[in-house]
């Protein structure tokens, strides 16, 4: 286990050095840069001394060496946008707002989705399996900015229910939080449902299932300790690797609802050609995204101790 451990923490680290240097070339190759004179006039002295005070006159890979020799020992170097603050301020003052909003969204999504596959799973055939089913279609197909605009033309402009922002002003009050949890969450509410419905319906026709309902277990029984059980692995599979775009936020959802998380931060960036910042959030979805699949491999095999890690 230890072994196996410490071999996917040494090829996450491949992995991070691959994604700055794909991130790091594609930044430098876009059109423009930090301190483009069409966006800020400059004269070419100003520009010079700009461009040697950050390091940006020098060559490619001189830059990206001293780039990862601070990153290695978490410097991540300061924000062209906001000059008086460095990578890792910014970051710690976007960060918590996406995870407390994409930590909720994961527990509602997650949970109501497996809740309604498991329904479905049991109830094959029926009009509930049937709804659920267009429910997780519905949810896995339409994106999630159609949905937000649906959601603001009909309870906003139409009905004038719900307030539009999920800013600093709303964040407490409940109603605020409707759309934007729906618009991020239904994408996952029916990957979970669909992946919970097959993993059901599979484990329900399974011998021992009708074994277990010979013997006189109650049905609640067969479906919560024997079915669901044997049924989580590739649900887990499949739900891991999603909860990192809902904790690091969703570009449109944030945007459309002003969420000041680090997905809307993440535009901005991109936008002011904020090279440290970019790296260092890129890095920051890369890790997360190689910790829950680590995490998903452990999981499984806590739950089904016959997969072994090689």
């Amino acid at each position: 286990m230890v072994a196996y451990i410490l071999g996917r923490l040494l090829r996450l680290l491949v992995v991070f050095f691959i994604v700055t240097i794909v991130a790091f070339l594609l930044m430098h190759n876009v059109p423009g840069g930090p301190f483009d004179e069409t966006n800020m006039p400059l004269s070419a002295q100003q520009k010079a001394n700009i461009l040697a005070k950050y390091g940006l006159d020098q060559p490619l890979y001189v830059q990206y060496y001293k780039y990862m020799s601070k990153a290695l020992l978490g410097d991540f170097g300061i924000s062209y946008a906001n000059p008086d603050q460095t990578v890792m301020e910014v970051i710690g003052s976007v960060w918590p707002k996406s995870i407390q909003f994409g930590g909720f969204t994961v527990i509602i999504a997650i949970g109501t989705g497996m809740f309604l596959g498991i329904l479905a799973g049991v109830k094959q055939n029926t009009w509930i399996d049937s709804l659920v089913t267009f429910i997780a279609t519905a949810g896995m197909t339409i994106p999630n900015f159609i949905i937000a605009i649906w959601m603001i033309l009909i309870f906003v402009v139409q009905l004038k229910m719900l307030p539009i922002a999920l800013d600093m002003a709303n964040w407490g009050n409940w109603k605020a939080w409707i759309m934007p949890v729906i618009a991020l969450g239904l994408g996952p509410l029916g990957v979970a449902a669909r992946f919970t419905r097959g993993s059901i319906a599979e484990v329900m026709s399974a011998d021992y299932i009708r074994t277990a309902r010979a013997k006189g277990l109650s049905e609640a029984m067969v479906i919560w300790r024997h079915s669901l059980k044997n049924a989580l692995i590739p649900i887990i599979t499949a739900l891991g690797p999603m909860v990192p775009n809902l904790i690091t936020g969703t570009i449109f959802v944030e945007t459309m609802f002003r969420i000041n998380g680090i997905g809307k931060f993440f535009v901005t960036s991109i936008q002011d050609r904020d090279y440290p910042m970019i790296l260092a959030l890129m890095l920051l979805i890369a890790s997360l995204w190689g910790i829950l699949y680590l995490l998903t491999d452990l999981v499984s095999t806590i739950i089904d101790p016959r997969i072994k890690l090689d």
